[in-house]
């Protein structure tokens, strides 16, 4: 896992077990099924097929992040909120400061939407990023840092 200062709350490398697997039903967006391989992590997630393809046994580094801030938004030395200047990270026209976007290859901004405990110690974690959703299921030592209605990036590199 990622330390505490960093804005990296979970990540592990996943490998798809089945993508579609209950049918295509959008032209762009293919639903995946993926396993973990440090943290026994169950994953299933909507992603765009045309800016990160992906075939079944494909192994890629799925990280969600608080904020694209590699230090994490934390408090400055003269004490300013690290927040504000998060506002600058990234921008389209690439004058931001280069933030964790620079390390993966797609990039997806959305929110906590819901927060399941199973049986024991198995917790479900949901996100919408604007329509394409995400739920991963483990143990929740893993998954102690997302908290429900808290903004979201998922971060994917092959």
């Amino acid at each position: 896992m990622a330390s505490t200062s960093s804005s990296i709350v979970f990540d592990d490398i996943f490998t798809t077990d089945a993508i579609d697997k209950d049918g295509k039903k959008f032209d762009r967006v293919s639903r995946l099924y993926a396993r973990s391989k440090n943290y026994d992590m169950d994953l299933t997630l909507d992603y765009n097929i045309e800016l990160f393809p992906l075939v079944n046994g494909d192994s890629f580094a799925m990280a969600l992040a608080s904020s694209l801030s590699r230090d994490g938004g934390a408090p400055t030395a003269d004490g300013e909120d690290g927040e504000d200047k998060d506002r600058d990270v990234w921008r389209p026209d690439g004058k931001g400061r280069r933030g964790l976007e620079e390390d993966y290859d797609y990039v997806m901004y959305g929110k906590v939407y819901k927060f399941d405990t199973g049986s024991s110690d198995i917790v479900t974690a949901y996100a919408s990023f604007g329509g394409l959703l995400l739920s991963i299921t483990g143990s929740y030592r893993h998954l102690t840092n997302v908290v429900l209605g808290d903004p979201v990036y998922v971060l994917l590199r092959k």
